[in-house]
C-alpha cells in the first residue's frame, strides 16, 4: 500500500470512528473485575472474608495489595481514595494498623502464606517515612511469607519523592515503581493542581535505576482538561527518553458526583468525546511508532517485558490495577477501601479511614461490603476478561470450562447484533471477536455480557 493511500485509509476509518462515539460513547466501567465494585453489597463481611481466606490452599501464592491513602496534596483529577495529609503520626499509626491488619490476615490464613506480588497503592506510599516503610515491610514479612522471586512493586509521587525513601525501598525489595507523571504540559499540570517538570520525573527514574529497580511504569492520562493531543505528544516525547518498561495511558474519568474535589475543574475546559479519541489514537501511534507493543485497552510495553510477552502468548490477565501478568486467585488487600478476591468472592474494606481503624483496632478484618460469586459470575468474568485482554474470546471454551450459561449467551449476542452491523464485533461458530475498528469500544462488548450493568450510568466514567 502507498503512503498516499495508507493515509486516505487512517483518515476513512477515524471518521468513521467519530461517527460511532456519538452513538455509542456511554458511561461504562473499566472491567478491572466483574461484577464490578458497583454491585458489592454489605452482605458479605468479615466473617465471609475470614472463612474464605481459611480455604486458600497453602501450596498457591496470593498477592497483596497494600493501599495508602494518603498525598502531600490533592490532584483534581484523582479519582483515588485519599486525602491530604501533613502530619507524620497519622501516617505512622496507619502503618500500625496495616501491620495489624495482616496478622489477622494470617490468623484466618492459618499459616503465613506465600507472596508471589506485593502492590503498594495509594494515593502515595512514597509518603510512609522511611523508618515506618521499614516497619511495614518487617510486618509483612513477619506475617506472609515473600519468596526470592517475588515482584514488588509501588507506585509513586516524583515531587515528593527522596532518593533516601528510594534506597530504603529497594533495600525492602522493591523491584518494580510506578510514576505519576500524567501531563507534563504547565498549562494542563495547573488546570489540575499537580506540578512537575520533566526534570522532577527523570531524577526520579534515576534514583530507582541507580537503587537497583529494575522495572520503571510510567502513568499517563489523555482527556484532562486544557489538553491538547500537541501537549500529550510533547509529554511522550520526553518521557520516552527515559525508555520505561511500560507506559499506561488511562482516559480521564470526570465523576464529580463521585468524587467532589472534581469540582476544582472547570468542565468548559474539557475535551470533549471526538478529541479525547484523537488525543488516544495519536499516542497510541507515536508509542507504536517508539517500539512499544500495544496492550490492550490503554497500556503499552516494550516488547521484551512480561507483559507484552504475556499478551501475545495468551497468558494476560486484568485486575484493579490494570493490565498484569499475576494469575494469582487470592488476592489480599490492606488498608482502606483495599479489594481482596478469593474464587468465592470479592471483598472490599472500609472506605472511610476512621472506620477501617476501628475495625482493626476491634481486632477484625475491617470488610465493609463485598459480593459472593455464582457460577454464572465467574463464567462472564472469564468472557469479559479475555475480550478486555485478547479482543476475543472463544464461547464454547469458556462452556467447557464453567458450564454452559444459562441463556448459553444468547442475550449477550442479541445485545451485540448492532455492533456486528457497525464492524466492531464479529461473532462466528462461538468467537466473539473486537475488530480494529471495535477496539475503541471493547468495553461496550464487554458490556453485552455483563447482566449487572444498571441503566443508570452516574458510578462510570465515559467509554472514549
Amino acid at each position: 500500500m502507498s503512503l498516499a493511500h495508507a493515509v486516505c485509509a487512517q483518515t476513512q476509518r477515524s471518521l468513521r470512528v467519530a461517527s460511532l462515539i456519538g452513538r455509542y460513547d456511554a458511561n461504562l466501567p473499566r472491567y478491572t473485575s466483574y461484577p464490578t465494585a458497583a454491585q458489592f453489597t454489605p452482605d458479605v463481611g468479615s466473617e465471609d472474608w475470614a472463612a474464605w481466606l481459611a480455604k486458600v490452599p497453602a501450596a498457591e501464592a496470593a498477592s497483596l495489595y497494600v493501599h495508602i491513602p494518603f498525598c502531600r496534596t490533592l490532584c483534581w483529577y484523582c479519582a483515588c481514595n485519599t486525602r491530604a495529609v501533613n502530619r507524620a503520626e497519622t501516617i505512622k499509626s496507619y502503618v500500625d494498623l496495616l501491620i495489624d491488619e495482616a496478622r489477622l490476615a494470617q490468623a484466618a490464613l492459618g499459616r503465613r502464606q506465600r507472596v508471589s506480588r506485593l502492590h503498594l497503592g495509594g494515593g502515595t506510599p512514597n509518603m510512609v517515612a522511611v523508618d515506618d516503610l521499614d516497619r511495614l515491610f518487617s510486618g509483612l514479612r513477619e506475617a506472609f511469607a515473600f519468596g526470592p522471586e517475588a515482584e514488588i512493586a509501588a507506585e509513586l509521587d516524583p515531587s515528593s519523592l527522596t532518593r533516601t525513601w528510594v534506597r530504603a525501598a529497594a533495600r525492602n525489595g522493591l523491584n518494580r515503581a510506578s510514576l505519576g507523571v500524567q501531563d507534563l504540559s504547565p498549562r494542563v499540570q495547573h488546570a489540575i493542581n499537580r506540578f512537575e517538570p520533566f526534570a522532577t520525573v527523570a531524577r526520579a527514574a534515576d534514583w530507582l535505576w541507580d537503587a537497583g529497580v529494575g522495572s520503571l511504569n510510567l502513568d499517563l492520562m489523555y482527556g484532562l482538561p486544557l489538553q491538547t493531543r500537541a501537549d500529550l505528544l510533547t509529554t511522550l516525547d520526553q518521557v520516552t527518553t527515559l525508555r520505561p518498561a511500560r507506559i499506561a495511558l488511562f482516559g480521564y474519568a470526570h465523576v464529580p458526583w463521585l468524587k467532589p474535589h472534581q469540582r476544582l475543574i472547570n468542565e468548559a475546559d474539557l475535551p470533549g468525546p471526538d478529541e479525547r479519541f484523537a488525543q488516544s489514537q495519536a499516542a497510541a501511534a507515536y508509542l507504536t511508532d517508539a517500539g512499544y507493543q500495544a496492550i490492550g485497552l490503554d497500556h503499552f510495553a516494550l516488547p521484551e517485558d512480561s507483559l507484552a510477552i504475556a499478551a501475545r502468548t495468551g497468558c494476560l490477565h486484568r485486575n484493579f490495577q490494570g493490565y498484569t501478568t499475576d494469575d494469582a486467585a487470592t488476592l489480599i488487600g490492606l488498608g482502606a477501601s483495599s479489594v481482596g478476591r478469593t474464587p468465592q468472592g470479592y471483598v472490599q474494606n472500609h472506605a472511610v479511614e476512621r472506620d477501617w481503624r476501628a475495625g482493626v483496632t476491634g481486632g477484625r478484618l475491617p470488610v465493609a461490603r463485598g459480593l459472593a460469586l455464582t457460577p454464572d459470575d465467574r463464567r462472564r468474568a472469564e468472557v469479559i476478561e479475555r475480550l478486555m485482554c485478547d479482543f476475543s474470546v472463544r464461547l464454547p471454551e469458556i462452556e467447557q470450562a464453567h458450564g454452559p450459561a444459562p441463556d448459553r449467551f444468547a442475550a449477550a449476542l442479541a445485545r451485540l447484533a448492532p455492533l456486528v452491523e457497525d464492524g466492531l464485533v464479529v461473532c462466528a461458530d462461538g468467537l466473539v471477536s473486537v475488530t480494529d475498528l471495535g477496539r475503541p469500544f471493547v468495553r461496550l462488548v464487554c458490556g453485552a455480557f455483563d447482566t449487572s450493568l444498571a441503566p443508570s450510568t452516574g458510578r462510570h466514567g465515559r467509554m472514549i
